[in-house]
């Protein structure tokens, strides 16, 4: 008798975890493509290739003013003492120390930038998401890009789109549907 109840028991607990299971909601979507299709991206994108270009100017700006110093001193060097020779070369080490660490601040800047236009984008999309989950009663929504098979229904994207009052870019055209093959009867 007592293990006929401890198998019902375990049958009962069977039972309810699999109607739990079955209550589970899972979805995916890909943050990337989510961030890609939102109007502030496009923004930040235009944002940052004029900033790039800005830090470029700056640089060869800045590499004209060392060419045009190093001619400077070449012309002049035979009129200079020695003293005032050796102050322009330190200065001109200097500029070019600076030039050569320059594209390193570029790319840091140009980072630092890209934080600052992307982590808003960021955040309302993962807000986005979090909303849509919630309202549809997801309890687990995954990276897309981290799934190896996912089915097409639990793709959460179009969901997050119109919380985000944004339109999906149109899909490509399926594939055309395969000719059914000749039954040798009459058609």
């Amino acid at each position: 008798m007592k293990k006929f109840f401890t198998g019902m028991l375990f049958a009962l607990g069977l039972m309810v975890a699999g109607e739990v299971n079955a209550q589970t909601k899972i979805g995916y979507i890909s943050s990337q493509e989510v961030v890609s299709i939102m109007p502030e991206t496009r923004k930040a994108d235009s944002a940052l290739n004029d900033f790039r270009t800005a830090l470029v100017q700056n640089a060869q700006e800045k590499q004209n003013a060392f060419y045009a110093a190093i001619e400077k001193f070449n012309k002049d060097s035979a009129t200079l003492s020695e003293a005032v020779k050796a102050v322009k070369r330190t200065e001109l080490t200097k500029m070019g120390q600076e030039l050569g660490g320059e594209e390193e601040r570029i790319q840091q800047q140009f980072q630092q930038r890209q934080q600052e236009l992307i982590q808003p984008i960021n955040k309302k999309a993962y807000e986005a998401i979090q909303a849509v989950a919630k309202e549809n009663s997801y309890v687990f929504v995954f990276e897309k890009e981290a799934l190896l098979v996912a089915p097409p229904a639990e793709d959460i994207l179009p969901l997050v789109a119109k919380k985000l009052g944004v339109k999906l870019p149109s899909q490509t055209q399926p594939a055309a549907t395969p000719a059914k093959p000749a039954t040798g009867g009459k058609p």
